[in-house]
């Protein structure tokens, strides 16, 4: 009977272990003399008190251990995956803010490059800054074939961008006859910056460091892979036995 009721008794100081062996403590003599189900009651009551004994932190540890025991290996990989990437976009926000305006121009490109806009590196390089419109960085093809354009402007800055800014780089768009915009920035864009862009005719994206740095790691741009792990399954055709 005490085989289901081991963590209690010994919470309850009913079980000592000396010299590798478990035995019964006097407190635990004296619980024996209970019977069965006084037992049983008298070790539900001593966990109970030895729970409340212990700080609210240990106590909370404790049930993030087990909830982390029970989820699925592969969610707890991808969660802890996800946490390193959320890190490292933080270092290579902090490194990126740090850099020129130039250099910050040609990161944004060789991302754009990557994600499939602008052709080759050398090609979407030559556009930036050919415009000479004060709300526009540079211009890239959307498609290798140059069918459609995208403008952009990319500010390394530490302030948060209001709707000013993004009003006046929608203005430029129209200046230019584009449809098409991308506004990066290293800090982030107030909610009315966020909200003007939803009522326009224009398309315009709006992207934030962290949302730039997220997308830097997915394209593997200015990072580079430090391990490779392989997560593996049964292979359930193999154990078919013909």
């Amino acid at each position: 009977m005490l085989h289901f009721f081991t963590i209690d008794a010994i919470k309850s100081g009913f079980l000592i272990k000396e010299k590798g062996t478990w035995t019964l403590s006097n407190t635990g003599n004296d619980a024996i003399q209970l019977g069965e189900v006084g037992l049983l009651e008298a070790c539900s009551e001593g966990y109970a008190k030895w729970k409340l004994s212990i700080p609210a932190k240990q106590q909370t540890e404790a049930v993030v251990a087990k909830e982390i025991k029970d989820v699925p290996s592969e969610e707890l990989l991808e969660s802890v995956i996800a946490e390193i990437n959320d890190n490292l976009a933080g270092e290579i926000l902090d490194i990126v803010k740090s850099c020129s305006p130039v250099f910050f121009e040609r990161l944004v490109v060789a991302l754009l490059v990557k994600m499939g806009y602008g052709g080759t590196l050398a090609n979407a390089a030559r556009v930036i800054g050919r415009s000479g419109d004060g709300g526009i960085d540079g211009i890239i093809d959307e498609d290798r074939l140059g069918l459609d354009a995208i403008y952009i402007q990319a500010k390394r800055w530490e302030g948060i961008v209001g709707r000013p800014e993004i009003q006046k780089f929608v203005g430029a768009l129209q200046g230019q006859r584009a449809h098409k915009g991308v506004f990066i920035t290293t800090s982030d864009f107030t909610k009315e910056a966020q909200e003007y862009v939803t009522n326009i005719s224009n398309k315009v994206v709006l992207m934030n460091g962290f949302a730039l740095a997220k997308l830097m790691i997915e394209n593997n741009v200015g990072v580079s892979i430090a391990a490779t792990y392989e997560v593996k399954k049964i292979d359930s055709d193999y154990y078919v036995d013909e």
